[in-house]
């Protein structure tokens, strides 16, 4: 309990961080004169970075010991935390952003890793991971209000000072209780793949952030979507000839684990395009300051942090098909009540809007990173967590550049106040329907066939490793001692 403690204290900094920064964006557009696609990269730099380097950290913490990679995590996300409170203009904190994103890119695929490892029973594996998503709705509970008071009594600077202390003593409590563990196997780097992955993910959100201001035929933007396409395709054929591969295909045939990536890629795009969306409209709409934004977005965060543990239990005790299907029924009736019905427009319904959200979001993440670790052998935990956060992160980069480009495009050169409503009706439609995806790919992949498609997907890897009884030994054998 105590090293899940430790490794929660990880995500929280992290998670908190992304919290705070959507109140904070009205409030820093307006010192640094940007737009919303200058908005946009103070959020997408981050999650950028975070989901390229995501499986590589995983992979490089399972080859040369979690514990260390960690540390390192740690120290880099707490220095560049620093760095960017004291960044004179936009261009210097999106750099020092991509620094935060290159250290948190250690942390939270590495900690699932460690909690993985030190609870091996399946159940308690599900409550530890309840508990783990429960941080992120602390996180958002108290992002606003936290966010919101720091903004508008000490300034957006001092947002990210609240790092500075979680993350010492998260890396003093490290150091002195958190056993180094590693794969039996190291897994060889594979830097084509990585840096297919780095175009990839660079080229399309360029060509998404950009396209409504440059124009979406225009050569710029078609020549950062060629990028895109090569850059996928490419690792589409490379990856698979590889031995120990950056991203290892064969983890796709099982349905529950490629279930369980769409569905994070979908429900943090929801929740990107969610937060982007209701911060500029309460402050820059309703003229609410930072600190009365962030008390309306206050319903949100509660459900997800009441309804977070909640679903950890029920996956432990009845497996991930009714948070899924109860996540998505809740994103989905959320997104159309915006889009269809206005629900900013009044108060009860935004409430209510803003309730059923949470209550989703909620719900939803316990059983993708439950699913995503829990039918693969133990040995590639590592690798498995970090394709379940490369996902979130792609999905909060895509959810935020796609809701930016489409509001930006309704919005023009016209007010808020006067296009908000409207320009954002499309958007609100897409966030409905990557809550209607989470609900479709839930029923689909939680059942008896999705179960024997992750049974053998997980027999075969553990016969392609070192054999069944890699996989099936004490997790003690995977320590190191002193």
């Amino acid at each position: 309990m105590l090293v899940l403690a430790i490794c929660c204290m990880s995500l929280l900094i992290v998670s908190l961080d992304n919290t705070v920064l959507n109140v904070a964006l009205p409030t820093m557009a307006r010192e640094f004169g940007t737009s919303i696609s200058g908005m946009q990269w103070t959020i997408d730099a981050y999650t950028l970075v975070l989901a390229a380097l995501l499986m590589l950290a995983g992979s490089t913490a399972d080859r040369v010991g979690r514990q260390k990679i960690f540390k390192v995590g740690l120290v880099i996300f707490t220095v560049a935390s620093v760095a960017c409170s004291l960044a004179p203009n936009l261009e210097s904190l999106v750099a020092f952003r991509m620094a935060q994103a290159v250290g948190g890119s250690m942390l939270n695929p590495v900690a699932m890793s460690i909690i993985t490892n030190t609870f091996t029973d399946p159940r308690e594996r599900a409550r530890a991971i309840g508990v783990w998503g429960g941080v992120v709705g602390i996180s958002m509970a108290a992002g606003p209000i936290v966010g919101g008071l720091l903004v508008d009594s000490v300034g957006w600077r001092s947002i990210f000072w609240i790092n500075l202390p979680v993350g010492l003593a998260a890396l003093l409590l490290t150091i002195r209780y958190v056993p180094e563990s590693r794969a039996p196997r190291p897994r060889r780097p594979d830097p084509v793949g990585q840096l297919l992955v780095i175009a990839l993910l660079g080229a399309l959100t360029y060509a998404i952030i950009e396209a409504p201001t440059a124009g979406w035929t225009s050569p710029l933007i078609m020549a950062f979507a060629g990028v895109a396409l090569l850059a996928l395709v490419g690792l589409l054929l490379y990856e698979p000839r590889r031995v120990d591969p950056l991203i290892d295909l064969r983890f796709f045939r099982s349905a529950p684990f490629s279930g369980a990536t769409v569905i994070a890629v979908c429900a943090f795009a929801a929740l990107g395009g969610f937060l982007f969306l209701s911060t500029l409209y309460l402050q820059n709409v309703r003229g609410l300051n930072a600190l009365h934004a962030g008390v309306w977005m206050l319903p949100m965060a509660v459900m997800t942090l009441v309804c977070a543990p909640l679903s950890g239990r029920l996956v432990g005790s009845r497996g991930p098909r009714l948070p899924l299907l109860i996540a998505g029924v809740s994103m989905t009736v959320s997104g159309v009540l915006f889009a269809a019905f206005d629900a900013e427009t009044e108060n009860a319904t935004l409430f209510i809007g803003y309730v059923l959200f949470g209550l989703g979001f909620g719900f939803v993440n316990a059983p993708i990173t439950n699913t995503a670790v829990s039918g693969m052998p133990r040995a590639q935990a590592g690798v498995a967590a970090a394709v379940a956060s490369t996902s979130r992160q792609i999905g909060q980069t895509l959810g935020v550049a796609v809701i930016g480009a489409v509001l930006a495009s309704g919005v023009g050169s016209s007010s808020y106040a006067a296009t908000f409503t409207e320009a954002s009706r499309p958007a609100w439609w897409i966030i409905a329907g990557c809550g209607l995806a989470v609900l479709l790919l839930g029923a689909l992949t939680s059942g008896r066939w999705a179960g024997k498609t992750a049974r053998r997907t997980a027999e075969r890897l553990a016969t392609d490793a070192q054999g069944p009884a890699a996989d099936t030994a004490h997790p003690d054998q995977h320590s190191t001692r002193p």
